[in-house]
């Protein structure tokens, strides 16, 4: 592994120049090492013909493509910082982050044009916008002339990547991840399973979002294998492409699991060259998880991760080594805690917060040194704000995040253990569980739920499934059925804003 993303480039380039990185399942067109190293150059190159601060972050606002990965490489080539947009935050949101990171060029896309200038109509500022082809890369200005060779040579700790988070309240905070935060975290995943040069990975998360970004594009960029990235995922398509293109692992998220174990479109799959499944960004239903793998005969690997540490910090182990459904694994390439309100490590079995530290943990959060002191101790611990804990082996058990604990009668809940009894009846598809006030109890337990396809069911019997599993204290005392549940990019279902869907934020307590 080397120190920048540049020298990592260059270094795939030297060793396996015509070694195919990118595929474009679309257009058909390949890049090669060779050929990802030279238009990351050059977009460098254009980069500093606009006459960019060093360090200058850049923007882009793409659908998952080869010229949004390229711009992503080429903007890091240059020392520069790439700001990844999140597509569907909203233009209030776009805005937001636009001001707040000082974004002065954003490489945007004709499909999401219209949605950024709608957000830089209310930038203080005057902002570039150029046109990314989402094969070709950016097209330049007429005028701007490149000099042979980047003006700015990136270290290990220049800032590489500021990416916001999808905060369910207040306004997002930017995440900044330097050179060697990413190419860490790139390199967590191919030690965590095992990615070679062989191997070619399936890319149907956003970039935009960590998951995508650094699981799946700084996982190849480490490995020096192969990157398949349609434009979006599709149901329908997904298995023609993993067969098309060779896949032998993807990462996905617990809402795509549940999309493609519900879809009845012929898998044809090629278990000599499909190695594996990653899931994480959410935690993974055990029904769902045993449910795929007897389906599809493909091992899904269960994993966790975070912006802050560039993705992820748990991983279980790789067949043929005991993995644990239920547990997004043991700490692999960081130091895994879980401590308690003082940060001080707790005993096996016992519940806490969980904390991570490592080459992975991100510099800090853009403009908030007070927001980063709280979250990044000074022993270099990050504290996740998830609760879990650690068993014998060393395999964590998330039970749901601090601020989303349903707190009943001064007992608590995971949210999470709902979840997972909801989703065992055979007519649920997603499920989430959130808090209600409760002039009894202090807060309550309601669920919000989606059915598979075709398939419904009674809510007294959704009750008395609950019941049965959970007794009367821990079920819901309602369950809504809705046609979809609110969810950040990652597929995450967001708890707080389903409470607001239903009951309204005035009423959250």
């Amino acid at each position: 592994m080397k120190p920048t993303i540049a020298l990592q480039l260059d270094a795939n380039a030297a060793e396996n120049p015509d070694h195919i990185w990118l595929s474009s399942p679309e257009t058909g067109r390949h890049v090669s090492w060779a050929n990802a190293a030279a238009e990351a150059r050059d977009i460098a190159c254009h980069l500093d013909a606009m006459g960019l601060d060093a360090g200058a972050p850049v923007a882009v606002a793409a659908q998952n493509s080869l010229g949004s990965c390229l711009s992503f490489t080429g903007i890091t080539y240059g020392g520069y910082m790439a700001c990844m947009l999140n597509l569907v935050a909203g233009a209030k949101v776009l805005s937001y982050v636009i001001t707040h990171s000082e974004v002065s060029l954003i490489l945007v896309s004709d499909d999401h044009r219209a949605l950024i200038e709608e957000a830089v109509a209310t930038v203080d500022r005057e902002i570039t916008l150029v046109r990314l082809d989402t094969e070709d890369g950016p097209q330049w200005p007429e005028g701007v002339v490149p000099a042979a060779s980047p003006k700015n040579v990136p270290s290990a700790d220049t800032p590489g990547l500021l990416m916001y988070t999808s905060g369910t309240t207040g306004n997002p905070k930017g995440v900044v991840l330097s050179h060697k935060n990413l190419l860490s975290a790139g390199h967590n995943v191919v030690i965590g399973h095992g990615v070679t040069p062989a191997d070619t990975g399936l890319c149907v998360l956003p970039i935009y979002h960590i998951n995508g970004l650094c699981v799946t594009v700084m996982g190849t960029i480490v490995a020096g294998g192969g990157l398949v990235l349609p434009y979006r995922f599709s149901v329908k398509g997904f298995w023609s492409q993993v067969r098309a293109h060779k896949v032998s692992w993807f990462s996905a998220v617990p809402t795509l699991f549940a999309y493609l174990l519900n879809d009845e479109t012929d898998s044809d799959i090629d278990r000599s060259r499909l190695r594996f499944a990653r899931s994480a960004s959410a935690p993974l239903s055990p029904e769902i998880h045993r449910q795929f793998e007897d389906k599809f005969g493909i091992p899904i690997i269960e994993t966790m991760g975070l912006t802050e540490t560039g993705a992820q910090i748990l991983s279980n182990p790789m067949p043929p080594e005991t993995r644990k459904i239920g547990s997004p694994g043991v700490a692999v390439g960081n130091e895994i805690m879980i401590g308690d309100d003082n940060q001080n490590p707790v005993a096996a079995g016992v519940t806490g917060e969980i904390l991570v530290r490592g080459d992975n943990v991100m510099q800090g959060y853009l403009k908030q040194p007070e927001e980063t002191a709280k979250t990044v101790t000074a022993e270099g611990w990050l504290r996740t704000g998830d609760l879990g804990h650690m068993d014998e082996d060393g395999f964590v058990f998330v039970t749901g995040r601090i601020k989303e604990l349903i707190i009943k009668g001064g007992e608590n809940i995971a949210p999470r253990e709902v979840d997972e009894v909801l989703l065992e009846h055979d007519c649920v598809l997603e499920a989430a569980a959130f808090a209600v006030p409760c002039d009894n109890y202090g807060q309550r337990v309601e669920a919000g739920i989606r059915f598979k396809p075709g398939r419904t069911a009674s809510s007294e019997d959704l009750s008395a499934h609950c019941v049965a599993r959970l007794g009367k204290f821990k079920s819901p005392d309602k369950i809504h059925v809705l046609d979809d549940l609110p969810k950040g990019p990652s597929g995450k279902v967001q708890r707080l804003k389903l409470f607001d869907m239903i009951h309204g934020s005035s009423q959250q307590s």
